[in-house]
């Protein structure tokens, strides 16, 4: 109901391997373990809302494998048993993982880059839109722009990001085509159209289509100047 990802990794069939996230389904996730015969022994998440941390204890009970998350998220969760500073890195069987801290979305999130081609993104980047920062526990729309174009799009083009919620795509595909990106880099125009967001009045600059079906937008309060990627259902 949450349309949000488990990614279940691992080098090959007998191997260890590692979880991101488990907001979804565990039945899919339990057969492959199963099939392929593999010893899940981290559970790497992005951060800490409950779509993306529903099942951490259940993986625990049944693999014993450690939760890791930012050390800022450590309160939100039940169980951190590994915290991943920027840059930490890990080792399951063959795979090589490295922790990248992009706040925005939340104060701890993460991404993942397994063996430097295939970025885990969490709730930061998806195919086509961006993440929020009108949560309880966001940061801000720089540190969401910044952990974006100054960290993600710095990785090579042929990445491969497998996001919290929706379908995977590239970095190179995010960087030519993802509208708040385009905006960003200068490539369009922003809109800057009167509108309400949140109930408060504020200039809609962009607005474009979500992993759910709705749309995303960024928006500009008029009180104070600060800018907000927020719900387009919250924009009017």
């Amino acid at each position: 109901s949450w349309l949000s990802n488990t990614y279940l990794i691992a080098g090959g069939p007998g191997e260890e391997a590692v979880l991101v996230d488990s907001g979804a389904p565990m039945g899919p996730i339990l057969e492959a373990i199963e099939e392929y015969r593999l010893s899940p022994t981290y559970l790497l998440c992005t951060h800490h809302h409950r779509d993306h941390t529903a099942h951490n204890d259940d993986y625990k009970r049944w693999f014993a494998c450690a939760i890791c998350a930012h050390p800022s998220e450590r309160d939100h969760h039940a169980v951190v048993d590994l915290p991943l500073d920027d840059g930490a890195e890990l080792a399951a069987g063959d795979l090589r993982i490295r922790a990248l801290h992009v706040p925005g979305h939340t104060i701890g999130q993460l991404a993942f880059l397994v063996d430097g081609s295939h970025l885990f993104t969490g709730d930061t980047l998806f195919r086509g839109s961006v993440g929020g920062t009108c949560g309880t526990t966001s940061t801000s729309f720089e540190d969401l722009r910044r952990s974006i174009m100054e960290v993600l799009m710095e990785l090579p083009a042929e990445t491969v990001v497998l996001p919290g919620h929706g379908d995977e795509t590239t970095i190179g595909r995010e960087w030519e085509e993802n509208p708040f990106i385009r905006a960003w880099r200068g490539l369009d125009p922003v809109a800057g159209a009167p509108c309400a967001a949140l109930g408060r009045r504020a200039s809609l600059l962009v607005r474009a289509a979500d992993y759910d079906g709705g749309t995303k937008c960024w928006v500009r309060f008029e009180d104070g100047g600060r800018d907000a990627i927020v719900p387009g259902s919250r924009v009017r």
